[in-house]
């Protein structure tokens, strides 16, 4: 069944003598079901033009269209110009709403193209080759398509120009009775991908097609908005046009129909050429990888340490794991991360340390756990420095949960402290009364080259001392995360009393905790 009613006549009578292609006149007339957007287009087109002329409605007109009209708004109402700019009749009248069937076929002057050559199969099948030749795995694919920023103006122009033939008839058609370009689009590719890719199109899923469109013979059509409202086109180091689609939509909002329409032309100009494709880009979401580490060099840095330009150390933790992990998935890049951080010359032994790396647009994504064991099994054979255990494919929402409560966490320690003044234990039990002690830590030298200066509150909750003899005692320490970087070695750490002395008093110690 033809999805256009007798109310919607007028309106498709003027659209297509404008140059509108009979999908655009479907969105502009709110058919909202995906059937009729895909049928073929030249049957749609006989049927739109069998619609205009059945009911006794007057024949196809004999010889060429007359001009185009542009409208302008008068604060009594709305009247138009020729295309000479001389006072005429308006395109809305009775005489001249006879449907004329283009005698070739023509670029549409609102999708520019998009809704013709590039819904159907043909190019869908092309797309699809590019797809299949990227080397991605994927089960499911979801489309993405950038249109020219230029379409909203077109759309607009068109919008304003139905608007006015619908108030002639009592009608009202608001900015969201317009079905989206895109949601058409969708209804008409959504089904041929899937078709072609065997695969169903999903709009979650991590493997994403993304088709870029370009038309450069109307560049000029946004210009004028840049004009109207310069604050909505402001320059971006990442942007190589400040006409960008978000910014010309900011603008259409602001800016009055009036000024519009003495603008730019309604209905828009018909173009003779369609859009062209830019690129067409295969991309899948980040995968990450999470397991445990154990570090056994005490000449091991987590993460790479370079500082100036200079790599101080031959390899790192991150390295010996993730160069492996790129490899087998076929990323691009990656991220490491884990639950804290060990100094270059401390070991990690136990159970280990938590640690994620996310893996950037990786072409390989499914693998078997027998796949990840012998993966795991390959990076522990690779260095004696590490070992790596429960390797294990997680979500994003796992990453969080390892980094949680990271500031929450405490640590224990322990240091052999020596003092130039002799003591008695007498003398350091005290310690063991001293509970949550604050420390304004300032970032440590060796970390700068990597972490801002900055001065950080740590506390530590509890210390317990053993004496030793007149100038040793060990120190066990109960503390919160990250609070060592203070308690290094010559470091002004405690507040001691001293022989005859009641108050306090700093002391200096060396050793490393």
């Amino acid at each position: 069944m033809f999805p256009l009613k007798e109310e919607n006549r007028r309106v498709a009578q003027l659209l297509l003598r404008s140059g509108t292609c009979p999908r655009c006149i479907f969105r502009f007339c709110g058919v909202d079901l995906p059937a009729p957007y895909k049928r073929p287009y030249k049957e749609l087109l006989d049927d739109l033009q069998t619609f205009l002329e059945s009911e006794n409605r007057e024949l196809i007109l004999e010889g060429p269209d007359p001009p185009l009209k542009k409208i302008r708004l008068h604060e009594d109402g709305v009247d138009t110009l020729s295309a000479n700019g001389e006072e005429g009749v308006s395109v809305t009248e009775d005489e001249n709403m006879a449907a004329t069937k283009p005698s070739n076929w023509r670029v549409c002057n609102v999708c520019l193209g998009i809704l013709q050559g590039f819904c159907e199969k043909d190019f869908i099948t092309e797309v699809c080759q590019k797809v299949e030749a990227s080397g991605f795995e994927f089960t499911s694919v979801v489309l993405s398509v950038s249109f020219p920023p230029q379409l909203s103006v077109r759309e607009h122009a068109a919008w304003l120009l139905v608007k006015q033939e619908m108030g002639k008839q009592s009608l009202s058609l608001g900015r969201n009775d317009v079905v989206q370009l895109k949601e058409a689009y969708k209804w008409i590719t959504h089904p041929l991908f899937s078709e072609e890719l065997g695969v169903p199109t999903d709009g979650k899923s991590l493997f994403e097609v993304s088709v870029v469109f370009a038309h450069p013979e109307t560049l000029q059509d946004c210009h004028f908005l840049g004009e109207v409202c310069p604050d909505c086109f402001k320059p971006a180091k990442n942007k190589q046009s400040v006409f960008t689609r978000m910014a010309v939509l900011k603008a259409l909002s602001r800016i009055k129909e009036e000024d519009f329409l003495t603008q730019f032309p309604c209905p828009p100009d018909s173009p003779k050429t369609i859009c062209t494709v830019l690129e067409v880009e295969c991309t899948h979401g980040a995968v990450f990888v999470a397991g445990r580490y154990n570090k056994y060099s005490r000449n091991l840095p987590q993460t790479p340490w370079i500082i100036d330009g200079e790599r101080k150390m031959e390899s790192s933790v991150e390295e010996l794991i993730s160069d492996h992990l790129l490899a087998v998935f076929k990323a691009e890049s990656f991220n490491f991360s884990s639950s804290g951080r060990e100094d270059v010359d401390v070991r990690t032994l136990g159970n280990g340390r938590p640690f994620a790396v996310e893996l950037l647009n990786p072409h390989r994504v499914h693998f078997t756990s027998q796949e990840i064991k012998e993966l795991q099994q390959k990076i522990n054979k690779s260095s004696d420095k590490i070992q790596v255990r429960d390797l294990q494919l997680v979500t994003r929402e796992a990453i969080g949960h390892m980094k949680e409560g990271e500031e929450e966490k405490t640590k224990t320690y322990s240091a052999l402290i020596w003092t130039n003044r002799a003591i008695q234990k007498k003398d350091i039990g005290f310690l063991d009364d001293l509970k949550d002690l604050k420390i304004d830590q300032k970032t440590p030298l060796r970390v700068l080259h990597r972490r801002p200066l900055a001065v950080r509150t740590r506390a530590i909750h509890s210390m317990k001392t053993h004496y030793l003899d007149e100038h040793h005692f060990r120190l066990h320490l109960k503390t919160q995360a990250g609070t060592p970087h203070v308690l290094q070695a010559d470091c002004e750490l405690l507040i001691l009393p001293s022989a005859g002395i009641t108050g306090p008093r700093r002391l200096r110690c060396s050793g490393i905790f």
